[in-house]
């Protein structure tokens, strides 16, 4: 059902403590495990290179979540990219200095297998961000919240 972004996942590991919110991980836990929630290898590689220990640790644990793109996907990234507009997504300075790019690959995950993209990204207009490609692809995208808000969590 879902794609999730790496910002939402660094969200939900520095902000919602799991002693605290015991809860909202039992529930994230079984969305992992039903395969309800996926990611892509390009996000556990933004995750490995990131600030956020318990979340790297658990990408450790959960690699099942992060797979690796098929040839379909390839194909929905150059159909995003094919459009100039959104080759402003490539952020060039991240990349000369050797930081990863998972958003295109996001997005063609949840393409090619009719998912929702969860992001933290906002819709801005004539944007190159994830919710502007979502839309300009009709790939649904939603927020945090909004995801919460879709499985119905209250805490």
């Amino acid at each position: 059902m879902y794609v999730f972004d790496t910002s939402p996942l660094s969200t939900l590991f520095k902000n919602y403590y799991p002693k605290r919110f015991p809860t909202l991980w039992a529930q994230f836990d079984e969305l992992i495990k039903n395969g309800a929630i996926v990611s892509t290898r390009e996000v556990g590689r933004e995750v490995d290179d990131g600030p956020v220990p318990s979340l790297r640790a658990w990408a450790k644990n959960n690699p099942n979540v992060f797979a690796i793109p098929t040839a379909e996907e390839g194909g929905i990234i150059a159909k995003i990219y094919a459009v100039p507009h959104f080759q402003q997504n490539i952020e060039q300075q991240k990349l000369l200095k050797g930081g990863r790019n998972a958003d295109p690959f996001v997005m063609a995950k949840a393409c090619a297998e009719k998912r929702t993209v969860v992001t933290i990204e906002a819709d801005k207009p004539n944007s190159a961000k994830i919710p502007a490609i979502c839309k300009h692809m009709g790939i649904g995208c939603m927020n945090l919240e909004e995801f919460m808000e879709a499985e119905d969590w209250t805490f």
